[in-house]
């Protein structure tokens, strides 16, 4: 739409950053009111991590928008000079773009367009947001009509040219804090169309394969702002900068991030995210991806029970070396019916490999709802290194949770990885707890349970 020059201002003296609109949209009215509806959003906006707008007006017919001048780069070039930043600088940079959005947000200003090319850098590192000029009112109603925003960083909902709203803008940062983190865009492509194709389809490409010592508790920060569904994500701007802001704290704090036990779950309050303080202990998770083929051949065999994965219990021993009994004991349902087999629940730990536990038949989980899950009891609270689950389903995906009741598995005690035959979730190493859940967050018609032991 426009230049940007470095200008002179003559009558005070100091630097400026003079943006004019290109010739060819000087007489299309409605390139013209965006400019000027930049001007006039910026202008509402006086905050430190925001660029300021100083004037605003026309010469011999070309608009102008007169900002302060940042001395700086862009934080794409940054990211592009040094790659992956260290988790404590990406986090602070992070934090100052969360505090700016949310800063706008309360003032009923939609950005629209988050990307690293929009955050200035200026001498001392602070970063500072530019660009409203596709900012859009919080009470506007309606759907765009068209894609706005650019598409490394756009949400689902603007890539199908659905209405905006501050959910966007939390997936936006959540974008950019993925690619201060990894080095890289979530879903890179060679054009706009397939970008935001995958934006809208695509699972999100795990954080700790890029990066295995990242804490946990960020990379489920970020997980949740790049959540498809908007209501699954932070329910604000200001929520999403409060989380960052605890795992700054406790990343300062000198303890082990990777062995962070979190509460997040489907049964967290108004999506709050809290934090447990580990045992003094390391342990590094890592992701092994799995491809999940079925051929007809193979669906035969696993409702026949005669796949050969070896001998699965329900037993395994604590971290003070007696042994773990795990107990199946509900079904978890809280976005469906409330119901998912119960009767069949013990049939995950009965240690026949011919029996098992299994969902209802879902088109698309994930498009549905959060997910499903399996309680199991250990009968104590105990601290297992490992939980084993032999378990079948296409594009089956899953993860261990934790709590102190069948009703409150909130927890978060491993990554969510493919389940493909025999699968080992690594357990964080927390709190201990008494109650295991074994949370389906995806699947393509049945998910099969056959067996599921603690180690």
């Amino acid at each position: 739409m426009s230049n940007v020059y470095r200008a002179h201002d003559q009558l005070l003296e100091r630097m400026v950053a003079l943006k004019v609109l290109h010739d060819r949209y000087s007489n299309d009215d409605e390139y013209v009111e965006r400019f000027r509806r930049e001007a006039r959003a910026a202008a509402r906006l006086s905050h430190p991590g925001i660029v300021h707008v100083i004037d605003r007006g026309e010469q011999d017919g070309h608009q102008f928008i007169v900002f302060e001048h940042v001395p700086g780069e862009t934080l794409k070039q940054l990211i592009d000079r040094e790659g992956p930043l260290p988790v404590d600088f990406a986090l602070e940079l992070a934090l100052q773009i969360g505090q700016a959005l949310s800063f706008a947000h309360e003032r009923g200003l939609i950005h629209r367009d988050v990307k690293p090319q929009n955050v200035l850098l200026n001498g001392d590192g602070r970063a500072k947001v530019t660009d409203f000029g596709i900012a859009r009112m919080v009470d506007v109603d309606g759907t765009t009509g068209s894609i706005v925003g650019t598409s490394h960083y756009i949400s689902p909902e603007q890539a199908k040219g659905e209405r905006a709203d501050t959910q966007s803008d939390v997936y936006g940062l959540g974008a950019v804090l993925y690619e201060l983190l990894s080095g890289q865009v979530p879903f890179p492509g060679d054009n706009f169309v397939a970008v935001a194709m995958r934006h809208v389809n695509d699972p999100l490409p795990s954080l700790l394969e890029k990066r295995p010592e990242l804490p946990l508790r960020l990379v489920a920060a970020v997980e949740r702002a790049l959540e498809k569904n908007p209501a699954q994500r932070f329910p604000s701007m200001t929520a999403f900068v409060d989380e960052l802001e605890a795992c700054r704290e406790q990343l300062q704090s000198g303890g082990d991030e990777q062995a962070t036990q979190i509460i997040r779950g489907p049964v967290a309050a108004e999506g709050v995210t809290m934090i447990r303080r580990p045992e003094p202990q390391k342990r590094r998770l890592y992701a092994w991806p799995l491809v999940l083929t079925l051929t007809g051949l193979a669906l035969g065999a696993i409702a026949a029970g005669i796949f050969f994965f070896g001998d699965v219990t329900s037993t395994g021993t604590s971290g003070s070396g007696g042994p773990i009994r795990l107990r199946a004991v509900a079904t978890y349902d809280p976005y469906g019916d409330q119901t998912e087999h119960d009767d069949m629940v013990e049939n995950s730990v009965d240690g026949d490999r011919t029996t098992y536990w299994q969902t209802e038949s879902y088109f698309n989980l994930h498009a549905l709802k959060q997910g499903v899950g399996i309680v199991f009891d250990a009968g104590r609270r105990v601290s297992p290194e490992e939980i084993v689950v032999r378990a079948s389903g296409t594009d089956l995906t899953a993860r261990i949770q934790t709590g102190s009741s069948p009703t409150a598995v909130m927890h978060i005690a491993s990554q969510t990885r493919p389940v493909d035959g025999t699968t080992t979730f690594d357990i964080v190493q927390g709190v201990p707890a008494r109650y295991f859940m074994l949370w389906i967050t995806q699947v393509i018609g049945r998910a099969l349970v056959y067996e599921v032991k603690a180690r």
